[in-house]
């Protein structure tokens, strides 16, 4: 299996492309919801859950795991990746390399959580890629609970967006990174505002595309992995307003498990 985490159900946006992207295989989903958002958390409660969260996937037969918590992403990946001996991705690596190329003026945008965006994590990959990058983040905190009532296009998103948006579009730039989970399902409402000439760069697509092209060039690992659709979907809480965001990401119901193991 594909094991999938995040701090609660914005990481559904990532199951939405892997499903895309890798249909024949099966996932195995861990939304943090007792203890979310992570966003907000210090570093060393991000790194220690992280891990429990890995550990407890593994234990249950994911075989590659992915990160689908941008502020996880940005705190934890590297030790998680000394810490376990499978294949781990996170949200950074393959998002900055297209951001990358796709800019034509090497002016980038970056909206995110406060954890993700006071890391600097999409930062410094960015300018380790290419120094000349001119780089503006933004701190996008309501985003988030926006998208968990399952509002993404009516006049309070679109204002809270206008408001939030509206320095980073002064910069001039001509690419924008999705750096929350939460926020592909305000694509529509951003690109309205930033216009048709900004590139949205939406992080769960290039995450599943490179697990893909990773997959294709390890047959013997992906041999190991589970297929099939016997999705499994778990949560440490009850999930506030699950159904909305599952109805969103897949436009049909989906049977979870809460149960916290911690």
């Amino acid at each position: 299996m594909i094991g999938v985490f995040d701090s609660g159900v914005g990481g559904l946006t990532v199951v939405k492309e892997i499903f895309r992207y890798l249909p024949e295989y099966q996932i195995i989903y861990f939304g943090d919801t007792a203890r979310l958002p992570y966003g907000t958390k210090g570093e060393a409660f991000v790194k220690r859950y992280s891990a429990k969260i890995t550990e407890y996937l593994i234990k249950r037969g994911a075989k590659i795991i992915v990160i689908a918590c941008h502020t996880s992403s940005s705190w934890a990946s590297e030790s998680l990746k000394k810490q376990f001996s499978i294949p781990v991705f996170e949200m950074i690596t393959s998002a900055g390399l297209e951001a990358s190329l796709k800019t034509k003026n090497n002016k980038i945008g970056i909206i995110g959580t406060p954890g993700t965006i006071k890391s600097r994590s999409f930062e410094k990959k960015l300018l380790k890629i290419n120094p000349d990058l001119k780089i503006y983040p933004k701190s996008c905190p309501l985003f988030v609970p926006l998208v968990e009532e399952g509002w993404v296009s009516n006049r309070i998103v679109l204002e809270t967006a206008k408001e939030y948006l509206s320095g980073v579009k002064s910069k001039r730039i001509d690419t924008l990174i999705l750096a929350c989970t939460h926020y592909p399902l305000l694509e529509g409402t951003v690109k309205k505002i930033m216009g048709p000439k900004v590139s949205i760069i939406n992080p769960a697509k290039t995450v599943a595309k490179e697990i893909r092209d990773f997959l294709e060039n390890n047959p013997k690992t992906a041999d190991n992995v589970k297929k099939g659709a016997n999705h499994q979907f778990f949560f440490s809480d009850e999930p506030y307003n699950f159904k909305k965001i599952s109805h969103l990401c897949f436009n049909r119901k989906m049977k979870i498990k809460v149960k916290d193991p911690f």
